[in-house]
């Protein structure tokens, strides 16, 4: 027995250095980081839903893309751990005439600055969100995120509420096949059925699927291609639906669960965000697309 407490001990000595020396390829930044409590992150973005189009590339192969325009995208407040006990950037985007915007929107817009939305004599944003972040890629307040702070061939993950469907019954909210057509079955062919409970326990168990309130909820499409970005109209083309309908805010993020070393090995993704002053085409592509 002590030999084999001994033998467990140096094992675990030994694989103590690799454990301290494991490192990964990260998506939030594309660079090599710690395992734990050094993961470099930057910021999103802000973009609304314009639509969906049709591409075809090089190779004859069509795509379906999703159009988000980054309108005015901007750091408005930052967040650090030693006074709000974290580290994040509030971002706004949109333009919001002053006599729309609630006086407390408006004070704290003006209290924390940020620029003016290009072509309009508005500083107000239409919407807020916070994006947390790593201590080096903090921006200050007023720097634009603009549509090139993605990259082609870049993977991200969009987030966004669900188009509201209302009250619907279980066949179409959760799939259930209905009861059958005839054979004794009268008015509750697309009926649930039992609940499942009866004296014991008497009552209906909690997330039991039934007939209720459909869509309008949060949720995330994940690992989407960025085909193209627009510089000039700052637009992103990205492969694939989006949740939403058509002039809905979502936030779009660098994907977390995929990573693209080919756009990071190439240096095309900034951080922590593109500069303003970088001489750019008016649109960056796919190689090939």
């Amino acid at each position: 027995m002590a030999a084999l407490a001994w033998s467990r001990g140096a094992l675990a000595a030994a694989r103590a250095p690799h454990r301290a020396l494991a490192v990964r390829f990260t998506q939030s930044s594309g660079r090599l980081s710690a395992r734990r409590g050094e993961v470099q992150r930057r910021t999103g973005a802000l973009a609304v839903k314009v639509g969906m189009l049709g591409t075809w590339d090089a190779s004859g192969q069509r795509h379906a893309l999703t159009v988000l325009h980054v309108d005015g995208c901007r750091v408005v407040q930052v967040k650090d751990a030693a006074t709000d006990g974290y580290t994040a950037l509030q971002l706004g985007a949109g333009a919001l005439k002053p006599k729309h915007a609630p006086s407390a929107h408006a004070g704290h817009c003006g209290a924390h600055g940020g620029e003016a939305v290009a072509g309009t004599p508005y500083e107000l944003a239409r919407t807020l969100a916070e994006f947390r972040v790593s201590a080096d890629a903090v921006l200050p307040p007023g720097t634009r995120v603009p549509a090139a702070h993605f990259a082609p061939g870049q993977l991200v993950d969009v987030r966004g509420a669900t188009r509201g469907k209302g009250f619907q019954g279980a066949m179409k909210r959760w799939n259930f096949g209905g009861q059958r057509a005839t054979h004794g079955v009268s008015k509750t062919h697309r009926a649930h059925g039992s609940m499942g409970g009866c004296q014991n326990p008497g009552r209906v168990f909690k997330g039991k699927k039934m007939a209720g309130r459909m869509g309008g909820r949060n949720r995330t499409a994940q690992n989407l291609t960025v085909h193209k970005i627009d510089t000039v109209r700052d637009l992103l083309f990205v492969r694939g639906c989006v949740p939403g309908a058509k002039g809905t805010w979502v936030r779009v993020t660098d994907a977390v669960k995929k990573v693209t070393p080919a756009a990071y090995d190439a240096g095309d993704v900034p951080f922590p965000t593109r500069p303003a002053d970088e001489d750019l085409p008016d649109v960056l592509e796919i190689a090939g697309a």
